[in-house]
């Protein structure tokens, strides 16, 4: 078996910054007016900017291939070029389209030569999942490097346009037409934006990280899902697909628009997170001691004292002064949130030889968490 080293992070959030009093500036109102969410939503996730692949009219300025393009090029330099790629790892939770594959369509923007493609989806695990193809592959010998992404726009699928028909239908049978709170949640929540890591056989320049192992945990086969696009949840649980809806319904109901069941959310999130990261650490005999950075992914500041006091609980409690986030800075970026985290670390000057890090990702879509721990050499 090989060993695997994260020799290089990049990223790209599209244009400027935004602020919390911009945000429907870019997104729109539904239904011309301001949403009675946001302020406390914002108040409780406690993201101060987010950048967005739109412009104030709401066109579009990057599609998710291009922001991840754009991500993936910041790693070539005169020691690894486009033409020695052996592998392009690719997840998202908001591909541009069906078919192809995502990362097909990343490869036709690089222009490279023929490379192994992986495309992963799901909801913010998309990233890891891209990222263990990419470690396996190294660690078995199938190739010598690979390029990991994990990237979303997901600014046009919150976009007021996609919720206008449905509030227009509510109006129009007399209902009052407001957008439901699984659907206007996430529109405060969520933004645009790519990372990428260059994996190599061996370490490189003045700081590698070494990927000590990967795992991965889905609690679905328990628990019903909890956020979802591309169908609705029916009163027994289950979703119904968009295909098995009529055509009018898919904008009466806003059936593509992204969605959360926030009750589901608030109870199994941390609770499954904090078993699953006991898990993770006890199978590899790894002690709270023996990490000095702890990444975690969380979609909201609100979760924060919750999951230190589950992890405390678990006898995995992590210090204050190990945590890292910049959540506040540059949004939830769904799979790419825990690249852009990394690449600040290992970019920052901050990390010396030896340090260990453990980065933690969970998923509410229907439940899944993984789990890396990277010693810096």
């Amino acid at each position: 078996m090989f060993e695997v080293y994260i020799t290089k992070a990049a990223k790209y959030l599209p244009n400027e910054p935004v602020s919390n009093e911009e945000m429907e500036d870019y997104l729109g109102l539904i239904n011309d007016a301001a949403s009675k969410a946001r302020r406390i939503i914002l108040r409780n996730n406690k993201i101060t900017s987010r950048y967005y692949a739109l412009d104030k009219t709401g066109k579009s300025t990057h599609n998710n291939a291009e922001l991840t393009r754009n991500a993936v090029v910041q790693l070539f330099d005169e020691n690894f070029t486009a033409q020695d790629l052996e592998v392009l790892s690719c997840g998202t939770s908001t591909p541009d389209i069906f078919l192809p594959s995502h990362a097909a369509m990343v490869h036709g923007l690089l222009k490279n030569k023929s490379v192994e493609l992986n495309s992963s989806t799901g909801v913010c695990c998309a990233g890891m999942n891209s990222l263990k193809f990419g470690f396996l592959s190294i660690r078995s010998g199938n190739s010598k490097n690979a390029i990991c992404t994990g990237s979303e726009r997901v600014s046009t699928w919150l976009n007021a346009q996609m919720y206008n028909h449905e509030a227009a239908n509510l109006k129009s049978l007399e209902e009052q037409p407001i957008i439901a709170f699984k659907k206007d949640f996430l529109r405060w929540m969520l933004s645009d934006g790519a990372g990428a890591f260059l994996l190599e056989n061996k370490p490189s320049g003045p700081i590698s990280l070494k990927i000590e192992w990967m795992e991965a945990f889905s609690y679905a086969y328990e628990l019903e899902t909890c956020m979802y696009a591309g169908g609705d949840k029916l009163e027994n649980g289950e979703i119904k697909a968009w295909s098995d809806y009529p055509p009018e319904q898919w904008l009466n109901e806003s059936v593509f628009a992204i969605k959360q069941d926030v009750k589901l959310l608030d109870e199994f999130i941390l609770s499954k997170g904090a078993e699953s990261m006991s898990d993770a650490m006890s199978k590899n005999n790894i002690t709270p001691d023996q990490v000095d950075y702890f990444i975690p992914h969380v979609s909201s500041n609100f979760f924060v004292e919750g999951l230190k006091k589950g992890l405390t609980e678990k006898g995995i409690g992590m210090a204050d002064e190990k945590w890292f986030m910049n959540l506040s800075r540059v949004g939830n970026v769904g799979s790419a949130s825990i690249y852009l985290a990394v690449e600040e670390l290992m970019n920052s000057g901050n990390l010396k030889k030896g340090d260990r890090i453990l980065l933690s990702v969970p998923e509410s879509g229907r439940f899944s968490f993984a789990y890396a721990y990277l010693t810096v050499c």
